[in-house]
């Protein structure tokens, strides 16, 4: 069964990760769908964002990287996938999912969303703390992959 784990991921952080890795212990395929969302200004484009989850998903060998911009399940249809594939940290967080499952189903009734909770030591991770962090000069390399905290580090170090 395939799962689709949809996002903006900008950037990709370990919160991000540890539901990667446990939703590929679950599901045949894992596929992490970049998302373009018109709320958010994004610090990397797409490209570089599939290129910082590729690097940091290699070995995972049923995990796949690509991008889409329009409704989730439209792609998830595409993909013949009959999972979505959602991180909770917090209640605030499940307010939101539960709302865009809901959503999600009045859309595409043969598609379920599954949920897993973060990890306790991710619980408070979010793409926009660790931009926050490093735009005044704090140490990200505990919350994202190396190569991503390095790429994050030299955008800030141009502004």
């Amino acid at each position: 069964m395939i799962a689709i784990y949809p996002g903006s991921f900008d950037p990709i952080t370990f919160g991000h990760l540890d539901i990667i890795t446990r939703g590929s212990q679950l599901y045949e395929t894992v596929v992490v769908v970049v998302s373009t969302n018109p709320n958010k200004q994004p610090l990397f484009d797409a490209e570089v964002r599939i290129q910082q989850i590729r690097e940091s998903v290699a070995h995972l060998s049923n995990v796949e990287v690509d991008s889409f911009t329009g409704l989730t399940v439209t792609y998830a249809r595409m993909r013949k996938a009959k999972v979505l594939l959602r991180g909770l940290r917090v209640l605030s967080d499940f307010e939101k999912e539960l709302q865009m499952a809901h959503t999600n189903k009045t859309l595409a009734e043969d598609i379920e969303t599954v949920f897993l909770a973060t990890s306790t030591e991710y619980g408070f991770l979010s793409s926009s703390l660790v931009k926050e962090i490093a735009k005044f000069g704090g140490a990200i390399d505990h919350l994202v992959p190396q190569h991503v905290a390095r790429d994050i580090c030299q955008c800030y170090a141009k502004t």
